[in-house]
């Protein structure tokens, strides 16, 4: 049949022109303007078999070649669209029994309501056995296939740790697995096993980082061996990135990973170094780890602790080795054919061996791992945290995404600001979504914003940003501050739940409801969005928001839930869940291990949309408090996920 043909086999079809209908379902009825009538010539461009059933009809698309003609009604345009033999004067609209997906008008929500068959066939093709009733539950990417060993590369006070928490949150907020593995911490955690056993605490001043001290130094080397083991154990077991937070601060050592690595076929190696000659940045970061609690210096003043530290960045400063190009051409040795594979092998480690007694300025420039080592080997150089960013040999998708993300950072202090709207009309009759304005109380909230932001802000700049919602720009429209509008930062989309309230969807689609709330972060409304959805397309608002200095955003409960999770590495069970209350300023300073976190409540009531978290037998953590408890904080840790009793 060809494609522009109608149905072959005796069915009859209905003709209906496209932009007509849709305006007649979003307006009910339109004026018909003078001059324009109705007909003219219609060339079909599709033709859209809808529905299982053998008694559905094709509904045939068409356009017209002259200007689209406008209707009085809906009926008006089936009569004036249908072949006059097929349809009488005054007839209703004969829609075959199938869903429209993707409704968003109230219109066309009445109509799929009304048609109760159609939700039978409106799932997903395969959803989860779980899944009933309208909505589906989507399921996370399968990221199976990557798997980085990314390998930090810098003197202390550099960043390092920083630039390792960072990419974690941000990579687990994308849903990779992701973990740290950090030497320092593993080299307090032993510290402590032993001081309990023994009852000997070992003193890790900058002695102990001294080149020429052998005892601690091959402490230290079975230290970096464990982790990355451990780092790669965890990757084989299913994890996507592991970080290694060491110094890796030789070459000897960087060839000592890379030939490890190359040893697990299906494992990529980044080298990511982070170089710093700020001396603002290098003296915060000493000030920081001095008076932050760190176990290295318990006891000790400040000005000793800063005295201390300071004397083992230069133990690491004497034999430190920057990342170069030449580390991985490969040795010059397989160039030669009379060498066999075992002497090739004992030739690198002799070389390694040299240079670990060696290390610095006046090692020899020679390559230490083999070419089939290096193939798989990419580095990222991070100079003063951001100003500067090289690129080398960077290869696929999530490689990619690091690098794009590390362009995007900076260490300006700074603060982010987030709200919901004021109180909207909707908040107040229990619906969800929709384009409700301000209720009076919300009006109120958005008059007593400017004041409490000009206070903690002061002269500072200030960005707001609004979603393309009424509600977010009346909220924000007596603010004194350059405004931006993000359709990223539109609320949820609730699909063919758009304006009901909770008692109405459990009452309509009693599966959906107890679906959603089994699985919320995943539950995706029919026509409509999830939570998973949500994170999607807020990348690039995350992205926008590390590039800024101070930002203002005016959201809605499930955005700023998600960006909320960003900055705190809030798991996607409790994500949800977040309480955000209506008239409440969020205030998160970043810092170099977390953010800060101040509330500010404005004493204008409003309604509670809050949901708590479903108490089941898997989990029984329902309330509010438990998720602010899970919150992470600027507060280092300094012994890992495992700290000893």
């Amino acid at each position: 049949m060809e494609p522009n043909s109608p149905p072959q086999d005796g069915s009859t079809s209905t003709k209906l022109d496209l932009k007509a209908l849709d305006t007649a379902l979003e307006r009910r009825t339109i004026e018909f303007p003078a001059g324009v009538t109705p007909g003219g010539s219609i060339n079909t461009i599709a033709v859209v078999p809808l529905g299982p059933h053998s008694t559905s009809q094709p509904i045939i698309v068409e356009s017209p070649e002259q200007e689209t003609p406008h209707y009085a009604s809906l009926d008006a345009a089936a009569n004036a669209l249908r072949p006059s033999s097929r349809l009488a004067s005054g007839s209703s609209l004969d829609v075959p029994d199938v869903p429209f997906y993707g409704a968003k008008s109230a219109a066309l929500k009445q109509f799929d309501e009304s048609r109760a068959a159609t939700r039978e066939h409106s799932a997903a093709s395969t959803p989860p056995r779980s899944v009933a009733g309208i909505g589906s539950k989507i399921g996370k990417p399968d990221y199976s296939e990557a798997k980085i060993v990314l390998a930090l590369v810098g003197l202390p006070a550099r960043g390092k740790s920083y630039l390792s928490n960072k990419l974690m949150r941000y990579l687990t907020w994308l849903e990779y697995k992701v973990k740290v593995f950090n030497v320092g911490q593993l080299r307090r955690k032993k510290a402590l096993e032993r001081e309990k056993m023994q009852g000997v605490k070992e003193d890790h001043n900058a002695n102990y980082f001294n080149h020429n001290n052998a005892d601690a130094m091959k402490a230290r080397e079975s230290f970096a061996e464990e982790s990355l083991e451990s780092l790669i154990s965890w990757l084989k077991a299913g994890g996507n990135v592991g970080i290694h937070d060491a110094t890796n601060s030789n070459r000897a050592r960087r060839a000592k990973i890379a030939a490890r690595v190359s040893r697990e076929p299906n494992l990529k190696l980044v080298f990511l170094e982070s170089l710093c000659e700020d001396p603002a940045v290098i003296a915060a970061n000493v000030a920081l780890k001095a008076s932050a609690g760190d176990p290295d210096y318990k006891g000790m003043s400040h000005e000793e602790a800063v005295k201390d530290f300071t004397k083992r960045i230069r133990q690491y400063e004497a034999v430190y080795e920057t990342v170069e190009p030449f580390e991985w051409e490969g040795m010059p040795e397989e160039r030669d054919e009379n060498m066999s594979p075992q002497a090739l092998e004992q030739k690198r480690v002799a070389l390694i061996d040299a240079a670990a007694r060696n290390p610095g300025a006046n090692n020899p420039r020679l390559p230490l791992v083999t070419k089939q080592m290096a193939k798989n080997v990419s580095y990222l150089k991070v100079i003063n945290v951001g100003k500067q960013l090289d690129i080398i040999r960077i290869n696929g998708y999530l490689q990619s995404r690091i690098a794009y993300y590390l362009m995007n950072l900076h260490l300006k202090p700074r603060s982010i600001f987030m709200s919901r709207h004021g109180e909207s009309q909707y908040n107040v009759d229990g619906r969800i979504g929709g384009d409700a304005p301000l209720s009076p109380r919300g009006e109120a909230y958005a008059q007593a914003l400017p004041s409490l932001i000009l206070d903690n802000i002061g002269e500072k700049p200030l960005k707001v940003w609004t979603s393309t919602l009424q509600r977010t720009i009346q909220t924000a429209r007596h603010l004194p501050y350059p405004k931006l509008t993000w359709k990223s930062l539109d609320e949820l989309d609730a699909g063919v739940c758009d304006g009901l309230t909770y008692e109405e969807i459990e009452e309509l689609y009693p599966e959906d409801f107890a679906n959603r709330d089994e699985d919320k972060f995943n539950y995706r409304y029919r026509g409509g969005e999830s939570y998973r959805d949500v994170v999607v397309r807020l990348e690039p608002v995350i992205m926008e928001l590390e590039r800024q200095e101070n930002v203002l955003v005016i959201g809605h409960q499930a955005i700023v839930r998600c960006l909320y999770a960003y900055f705190h590495n809030i798991s996607q069970d409790d994500l949800p869940y977040i309480n955000i209350p209506l008239h409440t300023v969020i205030k998160l300073t970043p810092k170099a291990y977390g953010c800060d976190e101040e509330r500010y409540k404005v004493p204008i009531q409003a309604v509670s949309t809050h949901r708590p978290k479903p108490k089941t037998e898997t989990n029984a953590q329902g309330d509010p408090a438990t998720v602010e408890k899970m919150r992470s904080t600027s507060a280092r840790n300094y012994y890992g996920d495992d700290q000893p009793a």
